[in-house]
Order: structure tokens, then C-alpha cells, then sequence
């Protein structure tokens, strides 16, 4: 008999529910950024360069922090495979201190956009910038706790010989760093794609 091939809605039921859960959070997420950045483009940027509206230094430092994020999640599959969960549990902490970095420059940024003149009070658009910036802080806090919590399981298992042949050979664990990695990915994609837009639009 030939194989017929699975159609999207078939692939869909056969998907570990964590898998269908995360998806439809992102796509649920894309909606949201996709419908913010449409307002805050229709908003009237023309208006920030009379306030003397330049891209903050520290979104621009974590643009490249956020990257550099990037390659170290990729490492953690890799490591995996490899049954290292030592350099598994290193690439997870470097890439949270990185997510932490990172949140601590949005936060020295929009001290800079308050400085410029930026705020709330102000002009629509410049608000949108700390919206934006906001829930995609928001999401990346969820991905940053995540890891946190991945990192302590590690450590306990660590710990025990059995349970670590055992996490090292469950799929359930390979496919919960591939969607954590996955998720990473896309922060990463929406951070640089909302940069490009401040920056071509100012």
C-alpha cells in the first residue's frame, strides 16, 4: 500500500500537546506584534524627529546581545546529542545571563527615550516604542524563567547516574530543548524585525 501523505491538520493532532500549545502561542504572539506595529506605523512617526528622536545606544547594544543569544541556544541540541549535559546546562545559563543583559539594556533604553523627551504623555509613536519593547521583554522573561527551571532539573540530575542516562535517551527531554530553542529563535526574529522597523521608519 503507498503511503499517503499526512495533511497539516493530521500533523497537527499528531503533535505532543506542549508542541501544539507553544505554536499557537506564537502564532497567538505574532498576531499581537504584527497588529501593535501596524498601529504604531499608522501612529505618525513623522512627528518624533521635532522631539530630537534618536535609536538609543542600549537598543542597539542588545540587538547584538540578542544575536550572540542566538548561537549559544543553538549549541544546546548539539550538546545534547552529544550527552554532555554539563556544556547543555553551560549553554542554557550563558544564554539566560545573555536574556538578562538584554533586559537590563531595554530598561537603560527606555531611560534614554525618557531623556529624549520620550514618554507616555507624549507622542502615540513613542509610546508604541515602549509597548513594543514591553510585551517582547514580557515574552522573553517567560523563556528566561524557563530556563532557569531546566537548569535546576539538570543539576539535580547531575547529581544521579540513572537519571541521567535516562534524560539523555528520553525524547520528551529532546524535543523540550528543541521548542525552548525554537521559542528563543523566535524572540530573537521578533526583536531584530521590530529594530529594523524603528530604524527605517526614524
Amino acid at each position: 500500500m503507498e503511503k499517503t501523505d499526512e495533511t497539516w491538520f493530521q500533523r497537527i493532532e499528531n503533535m505532543h500537546p506542549y508542541q501544539t500549545l507553544m505554536y499557537l502561542g506564537m502564532f497567538g504572539s505574532g498576531l499581537i506584534f504584527l497588529f501593535m506595529t501596524i498601529a504604531f506605523l499608522a501612529s505618525g512617526t513623522d512627528n518624533m524627529e521635532a522631539v530630537g528622536f534618536r535609536m538609543p545606544k542600549s537598543f542597539i547594544l542588545s540587538t547584538f546581545v540578542i544575536l550572540v543569544s542566538g548561537y549559544t541556544v543553538s549549541k544546546m541540541i548539539s550538546f545534547y546529542k552529544k550527552e554532555s549535559i554539563r556544556e547543555l546546562k553551560k549553554a542554557l545559563m550563558l544564554t539566560f545571563w545573555l536574556g538578562v543583559a538584554f533586559s537590563i539594556l531595554q530598561l537603560i533604553g527606555w531611560q534614554e527615550l525618557t531623556a529624549m523627551g520620550v514618554d507616555f504623555r507624549g507622542l502615540p509613536s513613542g509610546s508604541f516604542l515602549y509597548v513594543l519593547s514591553g510585551i517582547h521583554l514580557f515574552h522573553l522573561c517567560g523563556a528566561m524563567i524557563f530556563a532557569v527551571i531546566m537548569t535546576l532539573q539538570y543539576s539535580k540530575k547531575e547529581k544521579d547516574e540513572i537519571q541521567e542516562i535516562v534524560m539523555l535517551t528520553n525524547p520528551f527531554e529532546r524535543m523540550r530543548i528543541q521548542l525552548f530553542t525554537k521559542y528563543w529563535y523566535f524572540m530573537d526574529l521578533i526583536w531584530l524585525v521590530l529594530f529594523m522597523i524603528f530604524v527605517l521608519t526614524f
